[in-house]
């Protein structure tokens, strides 16, 4: 990466000087992806991007704002500085605004691979290749995408805070389709040998394949079997509440339920940053370090996310979650982590007398905000199971389920991976057996 965060902070801060501010916050960012994308059994897109942009955010008098600029020279530097300072002068103070962080240690999580920076648009041609030649053997149409990144972010503020971080990303998704039926299988990763493209091909061909002619079930309460991103894309939708300031804002189904048991007693929640599965800096966007938070334990819900200025009205520390200032969302946890068990997806199969196996959730929407109730609809890959075996495909389902209800419902968990979804971040979540899902209808599809 060409881009000096050092050089440029020294330069904001001459430039800032230069109209008698002092107190600076500045982010840096230099990011490089690229993507292939393939459909109709054949790559039709290459795209790739290299962007760069600098960030900053004075504090005057209890004032602050922030302006953006994706020029790096030294007239667009100053240039970006001047309109920041201009901006907080307008700014209507606020009294409750904590000054600049302080610097502290922050661990070095380095999720730098050489071997996925140096990814090339050939070695993503073959892996589309080899994935669409699983799925022409079998007699389907596949489509996805194949991608990779890799981005530096360093924070500097003039009270000393110097923080960065590196990381690359690999994802792959591909969803497969015979006459009626289809299945899915994605994964993210931030090396690229981890990435096991021909087993998530195999894996969705497999379920197009076992779900061909579906038969239509009366919607009701069944048993579920959620494969890991089903888990991810339903459950992932309540960690924005476990925020200070959205409690505060009354924004939070948590209110007045912290320190109660909302969920069963095999469900712990933590938020870690430093767990091996896991991505992104750990520090927040303040430079904060992350703290692990346990946010649910044995159904109990115990911790919840702090920013400096979440914490200062609390009158506590803050936890290192906080987003960039100026704000309205104030914090959340990004290191989801739900505690698995000991089963697996064939174990909960094989125990399960009559029930329905959900590859993925999709178009998931908020019903109700504090009985946290969400509406949404299976989709590539929805099986009947029957005396412990898959006994075909069925037609898809809508469902509206409460979180709670769901989450003091398990019956059974695997051991947690790194899940992907389309609704929610990447999160460590299990594949969940859970009883009396409540499916409301049926779909046409």
């Amino acid at each position: 990466m060409p881009v000096d965060p050092q050089a440029i902070f020294e330069q904001v801060m001459d430039a800032a000087r230069a109209h008698g501010v002092t107190d600076i916050e500045v982010m840096v960012a230099n990011d490089a992806a690229a993507l292939t994308r393939f459909a109709n059994n054949a790559i039709h897109q290459n795209v790739a991007e290299k962007t760069a942009s600098l960030s900053v955010r004075p504090v005057i008098d209890g004032r602050t704002a922030r302006a953006t600029t994706n020029r790096l020279d030294r007239e667009a530097i100053r240039d970006v500085v001047s309109q920041a300072i201009a901006i907080t002068r307008l700014t209507e103070a606020d009294p409750d605004m904590p000054p600049l962080a302080e610097p502290a240690a922050a661990p070095r999580m380095d999720r730098w691979f050489e071997d996925t920076a140096r990814d090339t648009p050939s070695d993503r041609a073959h892996a589309a290749a080899a994935a669409i030649r699983i799925a022409e053997a079998a007699g389907q149409t596949a489509a996805g995408i194949c991608s990779v990144g890799q981005t530096l972010f360093a924070l500097r503020n003039s009270r000393g805070v110097s923080v960065e971080h590196r990381e690359t990303t690999t994802r792959f998704s591909i969803t497969a389709m015979a006459s009626d039926s289809s299945g899915w299988a994605k994964a993210a990763t931030c090396r690229r040998a981890d990435m096991d493209v021909l087993g998530l091909a195999e894996s969705a061909v497999r379920k197009a394949e076992q779900s061909r002619a579906p038969r239509e079930l009366p919607a009701g309460r069944y048993t579920v079997v959620l494969e890991p991103a089903a888990v991810l894309d339903l459950v992932g939708q309540m960690f924005g509440d476990f925020s200070a300031t959205a409690i505060r804002d009354g924004r939070s189904f948590l209110a007045d339920r912290i320190g109660k048991k909302l969920f069963g007693d095999n469900v712990t929640i933590y938020d870690d940053a430093s767990h091996p599965l896991q991505t992104g800096p750990p520090f927040d966007g303040e430079g904060i370090p992350r703290k692990r938070l346990t946010l649910v334990e044995q159904g109990v819900v115990r911790d919840i996310a702090y920013s400096r200025l979440a914490a200062k009205l609390a009158g506590v520390q803050p936890t290192g979650h906080g987003y960039p200032l100026p704000n309205e969302y104030g914090e959340a946890p990004g290191n989801i982590v739900i505690a698995g068990g000991d089963s697996s997806v064939e174990k909960m199969i094989a125990s399960t007398e009559r029930g329905i196996l959900v590859t993925r959730l999709w178009y998931i929407r908020e019903v109700d905000p504090y009985e946290k109730i969400f509406t949404g609809m299976t989709r590539d890959g929805t099986f009947l199971i029957e005396d412990g075996r898959i006994a075909g495909g069925v037609r898809n389902f809508r469902f509206n389920q409460a979180l709670p209800e769901m989450l003091s419902n398990v019956e059974a968990l695997s051991p947690s991976v790194r899940a992907s979804g389309e609704e929610a971040p990447d999160m460590v979540v299990p594949a969940m057996k859970v009883n009396g899902f409540n499916f409301t209808e049926v779909t046409k599809f």
